[in-house]
């Protein structure tokens, strides 16, 4: 069993769509992290960089999960907006050992909290400080000071350190993110009542 299917057991939610954006710059490790949240029976093998965006559906008894894998390639990320509208959720995955690119990852995480279609959204976001088996990778702890994460005032969020090839942190996030996503839709039902 996936862990996306274990996410759908916990929210409990009958036939809700939840999308899913997976953010963050290329060679992060967003793909290796939503090829371990699918079933393992779908699970590829062997992952190569991502052009443009994938999107990887999946069902379970009682969720349907659209996950886009957007390329964190400089020339896609201005593909990354024409999703933010839809997302019930944000994955935004850091390299912790690439020091160098922090300033970039920043930069990108800034320009998407302050775009107009997530500037006044709830939504919430899940960080992954990822590659923390390589030596050289910072904790995260560090990566939230250099991304100034205690900034977001107005969206839940959580870093998660996380080595994506071995699945490890990956369940901790997915434990908060689904968390969020049912507070979400309590609120919403309790809003249309």
């Amino acid at each position: 069993m996936g862990l996306l299917d274990k996410l759908s057991g916990w929210l409990g939610l009958r036939k809700k769509e939840v999308n899913v954006l997976c953010l963050g710059l290329d060679n992060s490790g967003k793909t290796t992290i939503i090829n371990q949240l699918k079933p393992s029976n779908t699970q590829t093998q062997e992952i190569v960089p991502t052009i443009g965006f994938n999107i990887e559906k999946f069902k379970s008894s009682s969720l349907s999960f659209t996950v886009f894998d957007m390329s964190g390639q400089s020339r896609y990320r201005n593909l990354w907006e024409h999703y933010y509208k839809e997302s019930h959720a944000i994955i935004f995955v850091i390299d912790s050992g690439d020091k160098l690119r922090m300033v970039v990852a920043k930069e990108e995480l800034d320009t998407f909290l302050s775009h107009e279609d997530i500037r006044c959204k709830k939504i919430p976001v899940l960080f992954f400080a990822n590659k923390m088996d390589l030596q050289d990778a910072m904790s995260s702890v560090k990566v939230s000071q250099m991304l100034c994460l205690e900034n977001i005032k107005d969206k839940p969020w959580h870093i998660c350190a996380s080595n994506a090839i071995k699945g490890e942190g990956l369940q901790e996030g997915l434990d908060w993110l689904q968390e969020q996503i049912a507070q979400s839709h309590q609120n919403n039902e309790h809003m249309n009542d």
